[in-house]
């Protein structure tokens, strides 16, 4: 009972939230960075650590630079997610832009469902909003695949943010029985899957060197579209100015089991770096990184 209290609590607080509008959001989010960055200094040691690791020849001048950017767009992305639970869709497409959602449909004009694989990178969480452009397959299935978090009041919350776009949430343990379910329905769908977070299993089966570290990698993206037979498209995000994205699916291969075993991963990483290195203040550096 006092579970749901504090949900509903929360959900109607974030919401009143996301009703200002964004030049107002874009106020709160200096003060979040404010707090953030110079008070809390949240996770400070571990993205600086990160950073220069990934950036060894950069100054410390540098660093500071990225890291700055990185904690003001921190506070923008968590802005603009609690944003998603009201905003319209014609207000959002003003901010969002998806390339490359075609070649998604040409898949489903095949009857062939689709993986995207994405990181943390720029604002992942738009990616639930890519089916408000699809033209031909209107009722296709965009989801989200997550690790529920350890708060339930949390996990909810983030959950309905998610979906509010018509996105569908999926635990991790839970896709394979989703993906069945649709492929018997003959459904169409495109999930996101977050696969640059480090394995939960110690004995990983790839190791690869990613922003100047080597380290055990997640597989289960590619071991998923094998299975099912799916495209895989890299999701790449940009962000040409504050409160502007692009969205970019771009075909890493219609046909899995074509490709050597690991190839779609590393593909992957290789892509997912130059999106890093193309603009470093977007990523998540206060993820924990594996050691070399």
């Amino acid at each position: 009972m006092i579970g749901n209290t504090l949900q509903a609590i929360a959900y109607a607080a974030f919401y009143l939230v996301s009703l200002l509008p964004y030049r107002a959001l874009y106020a709160l989010s200096g003060v979040l960075y404010f707090f953030t960055y110079r008070v809390a200094r949240y996770r400070l040691s571990t993205a600086r650590r990160n950073m220069a690791a990934a950036f060894p020849g950069k100054s410390r001048e540098e660093l500071r630079r990225i890291e700055r950017g990185f904690y003001r767009w921190l506070s923008d992305y968590f802005v603009e997610t609690v944003k998603l639970m009201s905003v319209s869709r014609e207000e959002l497409m003003r901010h969002v832009e998806f390339r490359g959602t075609e070649a998604v449909e040409d898949c489903f004009d095949r009857g062939q469902a689709c993986a995207g694989i994405l990181g943390h990178y720029c604002n992942w969480e738009f990616l639930s909003a890519a089916g408000k452009v699809f033209t031909r397959h209107k009722e296709a299935v965009v989801g989200l695949i997550y690790a529920p978090l350890p708060s339930k009041t949390l996990d909810r919350l983030f959950i309905k943010i998610r979906q509010s776009m018509g996105g569908v949430c999926v635990p991790k343990r839970d896709i394979l029985r989703y993906l069945t379910s649709f492929r018997n329905q003959n459904l169409m769908n495109i999930f996101g899957y977050m696969a640059d977070q480090r394995p939960q299993c110690p004995n990983s089966q790839l190791r690869l060197t990613f922003l100047n570290r080597t380290a055990n990698v997640m597989t289960g993206a590619e071991r998923i579209a094998r299975k099912m037979g799916n495209a895989v498209f890299y999701v790449d995000m940009e962000r040409p100015g504050r409160g502007r994205y692009v969205c970019t699916f771009r075909l890493i291969t219609d046909n899995p089991s074509s490709m050597p075993r690991h190839e779609i991963t590393r593909r992957f990483f290789e892509m997912l770096e130059q999106s890093v290195r193309r603009d470093p203040c977007l990523y998540l550096w206060t993820m924990d990184k594996a050691e070399n």
